[in-house]
């Protein structure tokens, strides 16, 4: 039974973080899609703005991995 718990855990540490991303990023998509449309310059830091949540993605596969392994 420990197993599952501990599957059931790994799974919420990434799928958590993963749908934060998702929502997080479709509002910064949005907005940036409206910016680029009036200031094109600023295309590398709308780049950087959409990169920036995927790093809770993956901080949530190393304490998955973290999990499963301890």
């Amino acid at each position: 039974m420990e197993k599952v718990w501990l599957a059931f855990a790994a799974a919420l540490a990434v799928g958590l973080p993963a749908l934060a991303t998702a929502w997080a990023q479709s509002r910064i998509g949005s907005a940036g899609a409206g910016t680029l449309a009036e200031k094109p310059e600023l295309t590398g830091t709308i780049i950087i703005l959409l990169a920036i949540p995927e790093t809770m993605v993956i901080l949530g596969f190393v304490v998955a991995a973290m999990i499963l392994v301890l």
